[in-house]
Protein backbone atom coordinates (compact mmCIF):
# COMPACT_ATOMS: atom_id res chain seq x y z
CA UNK A 1 0.00 0.00 0.00
CA UNK A 2 2.90 2.40 0.79
CA UNK A 3 4.70 1.51 -2.50
CA UNK A 4 1.71 2.36 -4.62
CA UNK A 5 1.29 5.78 -3.02
CA UNK A 6 5.02 6.67 -3.80
CA UNK A 7 4.66 5.64 -7.43
CA UNK A 8 1.58 7.88 -7.87
CA UNK A 9 3.51 10.91 -6.41
CA UNK A 10 6.40 10.55 -8.87
CA UNK A 11 4.07 10.47 -11.87
CA UNK A 12 2.33 13.66 -10.77
CA UNK A 13 5.61 15.55 -10.25
CA UNK A 14 6.88 14.46 -13.69
CA UNK A 15 3.78 15.66 -15.54
CA UNK A 16 3.81 18.99 -13.75
CA UNK A 17 7.45 19.65 -14.60
CA UNK A 18 6.98 18.97 -18.30
CA UNK A 19 3.93 21.29 -18.53
CA UNK A 20 5.85 24.14 -16.83
CA UNK A 21 8.91 23.96 -19.04
CA UNK A 22 7.14 23.45 -22.37
CA UNK A 23 5.22 26.81 -22.40
CA UNK A 24 7.00 29.95 -23.53
CA UNK A 25 5.91 32.80 -21.41
CA UNK A 26 6.40 35.29 -24.30
CA UNK A 27 4.20 33.43 -26.79
CA UNK A 28 0.51 34.51 -26.97
CA UNK A 29 -1.59 31.44 -27.36
CA UNK A 30 -4.87 33.38 -27.64
CA UNK A 31 -8.27 32.34 -26.32
CA UNK A 32 -10.26 29.42 -27.49
CA UNK A 33 -13.45 28.02 -26.20
CA UNK A 34 -13.80 24.31 -26.18
CA UNK A 35 -17.26 22.84 -25.69
CA UNK A 36 -17.38 19.29 -24.58
CA UNK A 37 -20.70 17.62 -25.27
CA UNK A 38 -21.47 14.37 -23.57
CA UNK A 39 -24.87 12.78 -22.94
CA UNK A 40 -26.02 12.68 -19.35
CA UNK A 41 -25.97 9.17 -18.09
CA UNK A 42 -27.24 9.09 -14.52
CA UNK A 43 -26.42 6.12 -12.40
CA UNK A 44 -28.09 4.77 -9.30
CA UNK A 45 -25.91 3.57 -6.54
CA UNK A 46 -26.78 0.35 -4.81
CA UNK A 47 -29.15 0.87 -1.92
CA UNK A 48 -28.49 -0.66 1.40
CA UNK A 49 -30.99 -1.48 4.13
CA UNK A 50 -30.48 -0.67 7.75
CA UNK A 51 -31.14 -3.66 9.90
CA UNK A 52 -34.03 -3.37 12.32
CA UNK A 53 -31.90 -4.68 15.12
CA UNK A 54 -28.33 -3.52 14.53
CA UNK A 55 -25.43 -5.34 16.08
CA UNK A 56 -23.71 -3.19 18.68
CA UNK A 57 -19.92 -3.46 18.51
CA UNK A 58 -19.35 -2.11 22.00
CA UNK A 59 -17.24 -3.66 24.67
CA UNK A 60 -19.33 -2.05 27.45
CA UNK A 61 -23.06 -2.89 27.75
CA UNK A 62 -25.01 -1.26 30.57
CA UNK A 63 -27.90 -3.27 32.02
CA UNK A 64 -31.21 -1.51 32.74
CA UNK A 65 -32.01 -1.13 36.38
CA UNK A 66 -35.59 -1.92 37.47
CA UNK A 67 -37.60 1.14 38.62
CA UNK A 68 -39.99 0.72 41.56
CA UNK A 69 -42.70 3.36 42.21
CA UNK A 70 -44.29 3.85 45.63
CA UNK A 71 -46.45 6.50 47.40
CA UNK A 72 -46.53 7.65 50.96
CA UNK A 73 -50.15 7.14 52.11
CA UNK A 74 -51.48 8.81 55.23
CA UNK A 75 -55.23 8.57 56.14
CA UNK A 76 -56.96 12.00 56.39
CA UNK A 77 -60.28 12.52 58.18
CA UNK A 78 -62.99 14.17 55.97
CA UNK A 79 -66.06 16.10 57.14
CA UNK A 80 -67.80 16.25 53.65
CA UNK A 81 -71.16 14.51 53.47
CA UNK A 82 -72.68 14.29 49.95
CA UNK A 83 -76.36 15.17 49.65
CA UNK A 84 -78.68 12.32 48.76
CA UNK A 85 -79.91 12.41 45.16
CA UNK A 86 -83.61 12.99 44.51
CA UNK A 87 -85.35 11.81 41.35
CA UNK A 88 -86.94 14.56 39.29
CA UNK A 89 -90.73 14.34 39.06
CA UNK A 90 -92.67 14.70 35.81
CA UNK A 91 -95.97 16.50 36.10
CA UNK A 92 -98.65 14.16 34.83
CA UNK A 93 -101.75 15.34 33.05
CA UNK A 94 -104.86 14.84 35.06
CA UNK A 95 -106.57 11.66 33.95
CA UNK A 96 -109.99 12.31 32.50
CA UNK A 97 -112.66 10.35 34.27
CA UNK A 98 -114.92 8.53 31.83
CA UNK A 99 -118.47 7.73 32.81
CA UNK A 100 -120.76 5.11 31.33
CA UNK A 101 -123.93 7.16 31.64
CA UNK A 102 -125.22 10.69 31.25
CA UNK A 103 -128.51 12.56 31.51
CA UNK A 104 -129.42 15.86 29.85
CA UNK A 105 -132.36 18.16 30.54
CA UNK A 106 -133.06 21.53 28.95
CA UNK A 107 -135.87 24.08 28.63
CA UNK A 108 -136.37 26.93 26.17
CA UNK A 109 -138.80 29.42 24.73
CA UNK A 110 -141.74 28.21 22.65
CA UNK A 111 -142.12 25.81 25.62
CA UNK A 112 -139.33 23.64 24.26
CA UNK A 113 -138.11 20.59 26.17
CA UNK A 114 -134.98 18.53 25.52
CA UNK A 115 -134.28 15.35 27.43
CA UNK A 116 -131.65 12.65 26.91
CA UNK A 117 -130.51 9.59 28.83
CA UNK A 118 -127.66 7.32 27.76
CA UNK A 119 -126.42 4.26 29.61
CA UNK A 120 -123.79 1.64 28.83
CA UNK A 121 -123.25 -1.65 30.64
CA UNK A 122 -120.06 -3.71 30.48
CA UNK A 123 -121.26 -7.28 30.69
CA UNK A 124 -117.79 -8.79 30.23
CA UNK A 125 -114.42 -7.97 28.71
CA UNK A 126 -115.86 -8.62 25.26
CA UNK A 127 -119.57 -7.76 25.59
CA UNK A 128 -121.32 -4.42 26.05
CA UNK A 129 -124.96 -3.33 26.07
CA UNK A 130 -126.57 0.07 26.22
CA UNK A 131 -129.61 2.20 25.48
CA UNK A 132 -130.33 5.78 24.45
CA UNK A 133 -133.50 7.78 25.13
CA UNK A 134 -134.21 11.18 23.57
CA UNK A 135 -137.18 13.55 23.67
CA UNK A 136 -137.40 16.87 21.83
CA UNK A 137 -140.60 18.89 21.69
CA UNK A 138 -141.99 22.40 21.27
CA UNK A 139 -145.44 23.91 21.61
CA UNK A 140 -144.98 25.97 18.46
CA UNK A 141 -146.71 29.36 18.77
CA UNK A 142 -145.16 30.57 15.52
CA UNK A 143 -146.16 34.13 14.79
CA UNK A 144 -148.84 34.54 12.10
CA UNK A 145 -149.73 30.82 11.88
CA UNK A 146 -153.43 30.05 12.35
CA UNK A 147 -153.16 26.28 12.72
CA UNK A 148 -151.64 24.23 15.53
CA UNK A 149 -147.86 23.92 14.99
CA UNK A 150 -146.43 22.00 17.94
CA UNK A 151 -144.25 18.93 17.48
CA UNK A 152 -142.91 15.96 19.49
CA UNK A 153 -140.09 13.58 18.69
CA UNK A 154 -139.39 10.75 21.13
CA UNK A 155 -137.21 7.69 20.52
CA UNK A 156 -135.64 4.82 22.41
CA UNK A 157 -132.70 2.82 21.01
CA UNK A 158 -130.81 -0.16 22.36
CA UNK A 159 -127.71 -2.04 21.26
CA UNK A 160 -125.60 -5.06 22.14
CA UNK A 161 -122.01 -5.63 20.97
CA UNK A 162 -119.77 -8.66 21.33
CA UNK A 163 -116.13 -8.65 20.17
CA UNK A 164 -114.70 -12.16 20.09
CA UNK A 165 -111.31 -13.24 18.74
CA UNK A 166 -112.55 -14.23 15.29
CA UNK A 167 -115.99 -12.68 15.08
CA UNK A 168 -117.72 -9.44 16.06
CA UNK A 169 -121.46 -9.10 16.07
CA UNK A 170 -123.74 -6.15 16.76
CA UNK A 171 -127.50 -6.10 17.46
CA UNK A 172 -129.60 -2.96 17.72
CA UNK A 173 -133.24 -1.95 17.76
CA UNK A 174 -135.53 0.89 18.67
CA UNK A 175 -138.89 2.62 18.50
CA UNK A 176 -139.79 6.21 17.64
CA UNK A 177 -142.93 8.31 18.08
CA UNK A 178 -143.29 11.62 16.24
CA UNK A 179 -146.05 14.21 16.14
CA UNK A 180 -146.20 16.98 13.53
CA UNK A 181 -148.84 19.33 12.19
CA UNK A 182 -149.76 20.36 8.65
CA UNK A 183 -149.79 24.01 9.68
CA UNK A 184 -148.64 25.50 6.35
CA UNK A 185 -152.04 26.72 5.18
CA UNK A 186 -152.26 27.60 1.49
CA UNK A 187 -152.63 31.32 0.63
CA UNK A 188 -155.87 30.29 -1.01
CA UNK A 189 -157.29 29.94 2.53
CA UNK A 190 -155.58 33.01 3.97
CA UNK A 191 -158.92 34.83 4.28
CA UNK A 192 -160.93 31.82 5.41
CA UNK A 193 -163.31 32.35 8.31
CA UNK A 194 -162.31 31.26 11.78
CA UNK A 195 -165.04 28.62 11.73
CA UNK A 196 -163.36 26.95 8.76
CA UNK A 197 -159.91 27.13 10.33
CA UNK A 198 -161.07 25.78 13.68
CA UNK A 199 -162.55 22.75 11.93
CA UNK A 200 -159.12 21.65 10.66
CA UNK A 201 -157.21 19.07 12.70
CA UNK A 202 -153.72 19.22 11.16
CA UNK A 203 -152.10 16.64 13.45
CA UNK A 204 -150.17 13.70 12.01
CA UNK A 205 -148.36 11.07 14.08
CA UNK A 206 -145.75 8.53 13.03
CA UNK A 207 -144.90 5.37 14.91
CA UNK A 208 -141.85 3.48 13.66
CA UNK A 209 -139.57 0.73 14.86
CA UNK A 210 -136.55 -1.19 13.68
CA UNK A 211 -134.29 -4.10 14.54
CA UNK A 212 -130.99 -4.93 12.89
CA UNK A 213 -127.45 -6.05 13.32
CA UNK A 214 -124.21 -7.08 11.70
CA UNK A 215 -121.69 -9.93 11.85
CA UNK A 216 -118.02 -9.42 10.90
CA UNK A 217 -115.43 -12.20 10.63
CA UNK A 218 -111.65 -11.97 10.93
CA UNK A 219 -109.25 -13.71 8.53
CA UNK A 220 -112.02 -14.77 6.19
CA UNK A 221 -113.07 -13.92 2.65
CA UNK A 222 -116.50 -13.22 4.14
CA UNK A 223 -116.11 -9.73 5.63
CA UNK A 224 -119.52 -9.03 7.13
CA UNK A 225 -123.26 -8.90 6.63
CA UNK A 226 -125.57 -6.10 7.74
CA UNK A 227 -129.33 -6.52 8.11
CA UNK A 228 -132.11 -4.09 8.94
CA UNK A 229 -135.87 -4.47 9.38
CA UNK A 230 -138.12 -1.36 9.65
CA UNK A 231 -141.77 -0.72 10.26
CA UNK A 232 -143.74 2.53 9.91
CA UNK A 233 -147.36 3.45 10.60
CA UNK A 234 -149.27 6.73 10.94
CA UNK A 235 -152.59 8.06 12.22
CA UNK A 236 -154.22 7.58 8.78
CA UNK A 237 -153.72 3.79 8.72
CA UNK A 238 -150.74 3.96 6.40
CA UNK A 239 -148.15 1.22 6.88
CA UNK A 240 -144.77 0.21 5.49
CA UNK A 241 -142.47 -2.75 5.99
CA UNK A 242 -138.85 -2.85 4.79
CA UNK A 243 -136.18 -5.59 4.95
CA UNK A 244 -132.62 -5.00 3.82
CA UNK A 245 -129.57 -7.30 3.85
CA UNK A 246 -126.10 -6.44 2.52
CA UNK A 247 -123.30 -9.06 2.57
CA UNK A 248 -119.67 -8.15 1.74
CA UNK A 249 -116.89 -10.46 0.50
CA UNK A 250 -113.18 -9.84 -0.16
CA UNK A 251 -110.76 -12.21 -1.95
CA UNK A 252 -107.05 -11.43 -1.72
CA UNK A 253 -105.47 -11.95 -5.16
CA UNK A 254 -102.11 -10.23 -4.71
CA UNK A 255 -101.44 -7.53 -5.75
CA UNK A 256 -105.17 -6.78 -6.14
CA UNK A 257 -108.31 -7.54 -4.14
CA UNK A 258 -111.54 -8.84 -5.56
CA UNK A 259 -114.57 -7.55 -3.66
CA UNK A 260 -118.14 -8.67 -4.02
CA UNK A 261 -120.94 -6.64 -2.42
CA UNK A 262 -124.52 -7.78 -2.49
CA UNK A 263 -127.86 -6.25 -1.52
CA UNK A 264 -131.38 -7.58 -1.12
CA UNK A 265 -134.03 -4.95 -0.40
CA UNK A 266 -137.73 -5.71 0.02
CA UNK A 267 -140.26 -2.90 0.50
CA UNK A 268 -144.00 -3.29 0.97
CA UNK A 269 -146.59 -0.75 2.08
CA UNK A 270 -150.00 0.77 1.58
CA UNK A 271 -151.89 4.06 1.93
CA UNK A 272 -155.48 3.88 3.06
CA UNK A 273 -156.64 6.70 0.79
CA UNK A 274 -155.69 8.87 -2.17
CA UNK A 275 -155.43 12.64 -2.41
CA UNK A 276 -158.80 14.28 -3.09
CA UNK A 277 -160.94 11.16 -3.03
CA UNK A 278 -160.35 7.85 -4.67
CA UNK A 279 -159.07 4.63 -3.22
CA UNK A 280 -155.79 4.05 -1.51
CA UNK A 281 -152.90 2.24 -3.10
CA UNK A 282 -150.39 -0.45 -2.24
CA UNK A 283 -146.81 -0.89 -3.38
CA UNK A 284 -144.27 -3.69 -3.30
CA UNK A 285 -140.70 -3.81 -4.62
CA UNK A 286 -137.92 -6.37 -4.48
CA UNK A 287 -134.48 -5.16 -5.53
CA UNK A 288 -131.54 -7.56 -5.82
CA UNK A 289 -128.11 -6.11 -6.51
CA UNK A 290 -124.57 -7.36 -6.89
CA UNK A 291 -121.40 -5.30 -7.32
CA UNK A 292 -118.10 -7.07 -8.18
CA UNK A 293 -114.97 -4.89 -8.10
CA UNK A 294 -111.21 -5.14 -8.55
CA UNK A 295 -109.32 -3.00 -6.05
CA UNK A 296 -105.65 -2.09 -6.33
CA UNK A 297 -103.85 -0.11 -3.62
CA UNK A 298 -100.22 0.96 -3.33
CA UNK A 299 -98.42 3.85 -1.67
CA UNK A 300 -99.75 6.49 -4.07
CA UNK A 301 -102.50 4.94 -6.20
CA UNK A 302 -105.91 3.58 -5.22
CA UNK A 303 -108.01 2.16 -8.03
CA UNK A 304 -111.37 0.39 -7.97
CA UNK A 305 -112.99 -0.96 -11.13
CA UNK A 306 -116.44 -2.48 -10.84
CA UNK A 307 -119.97 -2.64 -12.13
CA UNK A 308 -123.29 -2.75 -10.30
CA UNK A 309 -126.16 -4.88 -11.54
CA UNK A 310 -129.67 -4.56 -10.06
CA UNK A 311 -132.85 -6.46 -10.79
CA UNK A 312 -135.96 -4.54 -9.68
CA UNK A 313 -139.27 -6.38 -9.37
CA UNK A 314 -142.51 -4.40 -9.04
CA UNK A 315 -144.93 -6.69 -7.22
CA UNK A 316 -148.05 -4.61 -7.82
CA UNK A 317 -147.46 -4.08 -11.54
CA UNK A 318 -145.88 -7.52 -12.07
CA UNK A 319 -142.99 -6.00 -14.01
CA UNK A 320 -139.23 -6.29 -13.77
CA UNK A 321 -136.31 -4.20 -14.96
CA UNK A 322 -132.55 -4.70 -15.09
CA UNK A 323 -130.16 -1.81 -14.29
CA UNK A 324 -126.40 -1.65 -14.86
CA UNK A 325 -124.23 1.04 -13.24
CA UNK A 326 -120.54 1.95 -13.48
CA UNK A 327 -118.48 1.70 -10.29
CA UNK A 328 -115.11 3.31 -11.04
CA UNK A 329 -113.10 5.21 -8.44
CA UNK A 330 -109.46 6.30 -8.48
CA UNK A 331 -107.19 8.53 -6.44
CA UNK A 332 -103.51 9.37 -6.86
CA UNK A 333 -101.20 11.01 -4.37
CA UNK A 334 -99.38 13.70 -6.36
CA UNK A 335 -97.54 15.43 -3.49
CA UNK A 336 -97.63 13.31 -0.33
CA UNK A 337 -100.67 14.34 1.71
CA UNK A 338 -100.69 17.85 0.27
CA UNK A 339 -102.20 17.14 -3.15
CA UNK A 340 -104.33 14.12 -4.02
CA UNK A 341 -106.22 13.90 -7.29
CA UNK A 342 -109.33 11.71 -7.48
CA UNK A 343 -112.21 10.96 -9.80
CA UNK A 344 -114.57 8.34 -11.08
CA UNK A 345 -118.00 7.40 -12.34
CA UNK A 346 -120.66 5.98 -10.04
CA UNK A 347 -124.30 4.97 -10.24
CA UNK A 348 -126.90 3.21 -8.10
CA UNK A 349 -130.53 2.25 -7.67
CA UNK A 350 -132.26 4.03 -4.78
CA UNK A 351 -135.46 2.59 -3.40
CA UNK A 352 -137.63 5.47 -2.17
CA UNK A 353 -139.88 4.83 0.81
CA UNK A 354 -142.49 6.51 2.95
CA UNK A 355 -140.07 6.38 5.89
CA UNK A 356 -137.32 8.25 4.01
CA UNK A 357 -139.75 10.84 2.66
CA UNK A 358 -141.15 11.71 6.09
CA UNK A 359 -137.62 11.93 7.53
CA UNK A 360 -136.74 14.59 4.95
CA UNK A 361 -140.11 16.36 4.96
CA UNK A 362 -142.49 15.39 7.81
CA UNK A 363 -145.32 17.41 6.22
CA UNK A 364 -145.98 14.96 3.35
CA UNK A 365 -149.50 13.67 2.91
CA UNK A 366 -150.30 9.94 3.47
CA UNK A 367 -151.11 9.57 -0.23
CA UNK A 368 -147.68 9.24 -1.87
CA UNK A 369 -146.68 7.34 -4.96
CA UNK A 370 -143.65 5.18 -4.14
CA UNK A 371 -141.18 4.33 -6.92
CA UNK A 372 -137.43 3.69 -7.16
CA UNK A 373 -134.98 6.28 -8.53
CA UNK A 374 -132.22 5.32 -10.95
CA UNK A 375 -129.02 7.34 -10.55
CA UNK A 376 -127.81 6.43 -14.04
CA UNK A 377 -124.35 7.89 -13.51
CA UNK A 378 -122.42 10.59 -11.72
CA UNK A 379 -119.02 11.53 -13.10
CA UNK A 380 -116.82 13.42 -10.68
CA UNK A 381 -113.27 14.71 -10.37
CA UNK A 382 -111.45 16.77 -7.81
CA UNK A 383 -108.41 17.43 -5.68
CA UNK A 384 -108.00 17.22 -1.94
CA UNK A 385 -105.25 17.32 0.63
CA UNK A 386 -103.83 19.71 3.14
CA UNK A 387 -102.14 23.09 2.93
CA UNK A 388 -100.42 22.47 6.27
CA UNK A 389 -100.80 20.12 9.21
CA UNK A 390 -103.72 22.28 10.38
CA UNK A 391 -105.51 23.08 7.10
CA UNK A 392 -107.28 20.60 4.83
CA UNK A 393 -109.21 21.21 1.61
CA UNK A 394 -111.40 19.45 -0.95
CA UNK A 395 -112.54 20.70 -4.37
CA UNK A 396 -114.92 18.60 -6.46
CA UNK A 397 -116.96 18.93 -9.65
CA UNK A 398 -119.61 16.41 -10.72
CA UNK A 399 -122.23 15.85 -13.38
CA UNK A 400 -124.96 13.26 -12.99
CA UNK A 401 -128.07 11.94 -14.64
CA UNK A 402 -131.10 10.83 -12.62
CA UNK A 403 -134.14 9.02 -13.96
CA UNK A 404 -137.36 9.15 -11.96
CA UNK A 405 -135.90 11.45 -9.31
CA UNK A 406 -138.32 12.16 -6.45
CA UNK A 407 -139.18 15.86 -5.87
CA UNK A 408 -141.41 17.35 -3.18
CA UNK A 409 -144.25 19.53 -4.51
CA UNK A 410 -147.02 21.35 -2.65
CA UNK A 411 -150.36 19.61 -2.87
CA UNK A 412 -153.16 21.73 -4.35
CA UNK A 413 -155.70 23.34 -2.07
CA UNK A 414 -159.13 21.67 -2.37
CA UNK A 415 -162.23 23.85 -2.37
CA UNK A 416 -164.90 21.33 -1.53
CA UNK A 417 -166.93 19.96 1.32
CA UNK A 418 -165.71 17.19 3.64
CA UNK A 419 -162.07 17.25 2.64
CA UNK A 420 -159.23 15.76 4.64
CA UNK A 421 -157.14 17.78 7.09
CA UNK A 422 -154.12 17.67 4.75
CA UNK A 423 -156.06 18.85 1.65
CA UNK A 424 -156.04 22.59 2.41
CA UNK A 425 -152.86 23.09 0.39
CA UNK A 426 -150.96 22.42 3.63
CA UNK A 427 -149.18 19.19 2.72
CA UNK A 428 -146.72 17.92 0.15
CA UNK A 429 -146.78 15.21 -2.45
CA UNK A 430 -144.02 13.58 -4.49
CA UNK A 431 -143.51 13.84 -8.26
CA UNK A 432 -140.88 12.06 -10.36
CA UNK A 433 -138.82 13.65 -13.15
CA UNK A 434 -135.63 13.03 -15.12
CA UNK A 435 -133.02 15.62 -14.13
CA UNK A 436 -129.35 16.17 -14.92
CA UNK A 437 -127.33 17.99 -12.26
CA UNK A 438 -124.02 19.85 -12.38
CA UNK A 439 -122.53 20.47 -8.93
CA UNK A 440 -119.40 22.34 -7.80
CA UNK A 441 -118.33 21.57 -4.24
CA UNK A 442 -115.64 23.14 -2.04
CA UNK A 443 -114.57 22.49 1.53
CA UNK A 444 -111.94 23.95 3.86
CA UNK A 445 -111.19 22.71 7.37
CA UNK A 446 -108.87 24.39 9.87
CA UNK A 447 -107.80 22.74 13.12
CA UNK A 448 -105.41 25.13 14.82
CA UNK A 449 -105.41 23.12 18.03
CA UNK A 450 -107.74 21.23 20.31
CA UNK A 451 -108.97 24.64 21.41
CA UNK A 452 -110.16 25.86 18.01
CA UNK A 453 -111.41 24.37 14.74
CA UNK A 454 -113.21 25.90 11.77
CA UNK A 455 -114.91 24.44 8.73
CA UNK A 456 -116.44 25.94 5.59
CA UNK A 457 -118.21 24.03 2.82
CA UNK A 458 -120.47 24.95 -0.05
CA UNK A 459 -122.10 23.53 -3.19
CA UNK A 460 -123.50 25.31 -6.25
CA UNK A 461 -126.06 23.46 -8.40
CA UNK A 462 -127.18 23.79 -12.00
CA UNK A 463 -130.12 21.69 -13.20
CA UNK A 464 -131.01 20.52 -16.69
CA UNK A 465 -134.61 19.29 -16.78
CA UNK A 466 -136.97 18.02 -19.45
CA UNK A 467 -140.33 19.48 -20.63
CA UNK A 468 -139.70 22.73 -18.76
CA UNK A 469 -140.43 21.06 -15.43
CA UNK A 470 -138.78 22.96 -12.60
CA UNK A 471 -136.51 21.16 -10.10
CA UNK A 472 -139.12 21.61 -7.40
CA UNK A 473 -137.74 22.48 -3.96
CA UNK A 474 -134.12 21.91 -5.00
CA UNK A 475 -131.85 24.80 -3.91
CA UNK A 476 -129.52 26.75 -6.19
CA UNK A 477 -126.72 26.56 -3.61
CA UNK A 478 -125.98 25.44 -0.07
CA UNK A 479 -123.23 26.51 2.32
CA UNK A 480 -122.23 25.72 5.89
CA UNK A 481 -119.81 27.36 8.32
CA UNK A 482 -119.10 25.77 11.69
CA UNK A 483 -116.58 26.20 14.48
CA UNK A 484 -115.75 24.66 17.85
CA UNK A 485 -113.61 26.38 20.45
CA UNK A 486 -112.48 26.32 24.07
CA UNK A 487 -112.16 29.67 25.82
CA UNK A 488 -110.75 28.23 29.04
CA UNK A 489 -110.40 24.76 30.47
CA UNK A 490 -113.98 25.02 31.73
CA UNK A 491 -115.66 27.20 29.10
CA UNK A 492 -116.26 25.83 25.60
CA UNK A 493 -118.62 26.48 22.71
CA UNK A 494 -119.35 26.34 19.04
CA UNK A 495 -121.28 28.03 16.25
CA UNK A 496 -122.80 27.10 12.90
CA UNK A 497 -124.32 29.03 10.01
CA UNK A 498 -126.42 27.46 7.25
CA UNK A 499 -127.12 29.22 3.96
CA UNK A 500 -129.67 27.81 1.49
CA UNK A 501 -130.49 29.36 -1.87
CA UNK A 502 -133.78 29.98 -3.61
CA UNK A 503 -136.16 27.14 -4.45
CA UNK A 504 -139.24 26.78 -6.67
CA UNK A 505 -142.68 25.44 -5.79
CA UNK A 506 -146.14 25.40 -7.35
CA UNK A 507 -149.27 27.09 -5.97
CA UNK A 508 -152.46 25.41 -7.09
CA UNK A 509 -156.09 25.04 -6.09
CA UNK A 510 -158.76 22.74 -7.48
CA UNK A 511 -162.44 22.15 -6.87
CA UNK A 512 -165.79 21.73 -8.61
CA UNK A 513 -166.64 25.43 -8.50
CA UNK A 514 -163.27 27.16 -9.01
CA UNK A 515 -161.03 27.88 -11.95
CA UNK A 516 -157.52 28.47 -10.61
CA UNK A 517 -154.45 28.80 -12.83
CA UNK A 518 -151.37 27.18 -11.20
CA UNK A 519 -148.42 29.51 -10.79
CA UNK A 520 -144.84 29.09 -9.74
CA UNK A 521 -143.70 30.60 -6.47
CA UNK A 522 -140.15 31.29 -5.30
CA UNK A 523 -138.97 30.59 -1.78
CA UNK A 524 -136.36 33.13 -0.69
CA UNK A 525 -132.89 32.08 0.33
CA UNK A 526 -132.26 32.03 4.06
CA UNK A 527 -129.53 32.05 6.69
CA UNK A 528 -129.83 30.10 9.92
CA UNK A 529 -127.25 31.04 12.57
CA UNK A 530 -126.77 28.95 15.72
CA UNK A 531 -124.45 29.05 18.72
CA UNK A 532 -123.91 27.02 21.87
CA UNK A 533 -121.85 27.65 25.02
CA UNK A 534 -121.00 25.29 27.86
CA UNK A 535 -119.42 25.45 31.30
CA UNK A 536 -117.82 22.46 33.03
CA UNK A 537 -118.71 22.83 36.68
CA UNK A 538 -116.79 19.64 37.49
CA UNK A 539 -116.08 16.24 35.96
CA UNK A 540 -119.72 15.29 36.26
CA UNK A 541 -121.80 18.41 35.69
CA UNK A 542 -121.94 20.64 32.59
CA UNK A 543 -124.22 23.63 32.07
CA UNK A 544 -125.03 24.72 28.53
CA UNK A 545 -126.98 27.30 26.56
CA UNK A 546 -128.05 27.07 22.91
CA UNK A 547 -129.35 29.67 20.53
CA UNK A 548 -130.94 28.89 17.15
CA UNK A 549 -132.06 31.08 14.23
CA UNK A 550 -130.34 34.02 15.89
CA UNK A 551 -131.17 36.37 13.02
CA UNK A 552 -134.83 35.98 13.98
CA UNK A 553 -135.98 35.41 10.40
CA UNK A 554 -139.19 33.38 10.09
CA UNK A 555 -137.94 31.96 6.81
CA UNK A 556 -139.76 29.21 4.94
CA UNK A 557 -137.93 25.95 4.61
CA UNK A 558 -141.01 24.61 2.80
CA UNK A 559 -143.61 26.73 1.06
CA UNK A 560 -146.13 28.25 3.56
CA UNK A 561 -144.19 26.74 6.47
CA UNK A 562 -142.49 29.55 8.41
CA UNK A 563 -140.12 28.43 11.16
CA UNK A 564 -139.85 29.64 14.73
CA UNK A 565 -137.97 32.88 15.34
CA UNK A 566 -135.06 33.22 17.78
CA UNK A 567 -134.90 30.08 19.90
CA UNK A 568 -133.08 29.74 23.19
CA UNK A 569 -132.45 26.67 25.34
CA UNK A 570 -130.80 26.38 28.76
CA UNK A 571 -129.92 23.03 30.29
CA UNK A 572 -127.45 20.78 32.05
CA UNK A 573 -125.77 17.41 31.52
CA UNK A 574 -124.83 15.12 34.39
CA UNK A 575 -122.47 12.14 34.01
CA UNK A 576 -122.55 9.21 36.38
CA UNK A 577 -121.93 5.51 36.96
CA UNK A 578 -124.51 3.11 38.27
Amino acid sequence: MKGTRGMFSLVVIFLTSNFAFAQDPKEDLGTEVVNIVKPYTPTISDAFKVKQTPVLNDSVITKKRPVVYSIFSVPVASTFTPAKGKAATVEKAKRIKLYDNYATLGFGNYTSILGELYSNFEISRTDNAGFFFRHNSSQGDIEGVRLENKYYDTRLDGQYTSRQRDVTYYINGGVQHQLFNWYGLSPYYSNAMDEVISGIDPQQTYLSGYVGGSIALEDSFFDKITTDVKFLGDSYNSSEFNINAAPEFTFDLEPIDFTLDGEVDYLSGSFDQAYYGGEGQSYSFLNIGITPSLVYVNDDLTLSLGVGAYLSLDGEESTSELFLYPKINASYRLVDEYLIAYGGVDGSLEQNSYYNFKEENPHVSPTLGIQPTSHVFEGFAGIKGKLSNAIGYNLRASYGKDENRALFLSNPAIDDMNIENYEYGNSFGVVYHDINTLAIFGELKVAVSEAFSLGISGTVYSYDYIDEVQPWNLPEYEATVFTNFSITEKVYGGASVYLVGERKDLLNAIGPLIDFIPREVTLDSYIDANVHLGYRVNDRLNIFAKGSNLLGDNYEKWYSYPVQGIQGLLGATYKFDW
